[in-house]
């Protein structure tokens, strides 16, 4: 074997680990922000339930306050 072709291959096996490595932190990343975006969700999901329950009724309570009024014109 030439020492070409042992410098090649040495650098080709640790650019393939290094690869590797980085594939693997970028794996674990995703695993960790889809654990917190579904905590996110769990936590937000009530309270956005409640705020759009909230709208609701003060949209009903407008529309039968502001219904349509009578107006006698003698």
């Amino acid at each position: 074997m030439s020492a070409v072709f042992v410098w090649w291959l040495v650098f080709s096996v640790v650019s393939l680990i290094a690869v590797a490595a980085v594939l693997v932190g970028l794996v674990r990343h995703v695993l960790g922000l889809g654990r917190t975006l579904r905590r996110f969700q769990e936590e937000v999901t009530p309270v956005a339930r409640e705020i759009t329950a909230e709208g609701d009724r003060a949209s009903t309570r407008a529309s039968r306050l502001s219904g349509p009024r009578r107006r006698d014109r003698s």
